[in-house]
């Protein structure tokens, strides 16, 4: 009787999904991390080898919905792009090969933004396969701000300025 207990301890214990831990935390984070740097840096190279080959990157414009030749074609000649983290916070999915997060991000330029994506795991380490960059608006703020987006909208449509 002990040996089958522990016989089915043995086969249900390799059963059991991986889950995430401490070293896919700092994977992921690690990512991030080198994601921004390389942004910063205009380090293209490194930059686009952290996104999967069927990555979307969304960007603050409703227009900006780019696959990743589009979104490389867009980024090459520039000189970069500088987001520091203020905060992160990461999740797993039960297997523990797919992770989302969501960050809030400071830049000299546009001050608070927010950056959500999703990051799967490779052979070659963990690749974003979604990146979202947004500005966080403050509800207090909501009504106006989304008035003048729609006016601008209503603008673009007639063709006005």
């Amino acid at each position: 009787m002990r040996t089958m207990i522990v016989y089915f301890i043995l086969i249900f214990g390799f059963m059991m999904p991986a889950q995430a831990g401490d070293e896919d935390l700092a994977g992921v984070n690690r990512t991030l991390d080198t994601f921004h740097g390389a942004a910063s840096d205009a380090d293209w190279d490194t930059y686009f080898a952290l996104l999967t080959e069927d990555s979307t990157f969304l960007g603050t414009d409703a227009s900006e919905r780019w696959d990743k030749p589009t979104f490389q074609a867009y980024a090459l000649p520039t000189k970069g792009w500088t987001y520091t983290v203020r905060e992160r916070h990461v999740n797993f999915t039960p297997d523990g090969n797919t992770a989302w997060f969501d960050e809030l991000l400071d830049n000299t330029k546009y001050g608070t933004s927010r950056g959500t994506g999703v990051l799967i795991r490779t052979n070659d380490g963990w690749k974003i396969s979604q990146y979202h960059l947004t500005f966080p608006l403050p509800n207090d703020l909501a009504k106006g701000i989304t008035e003048q987006i729609q006016a601008f909208e209503a603008r673009q449509k007639t063709g006005q300025q």
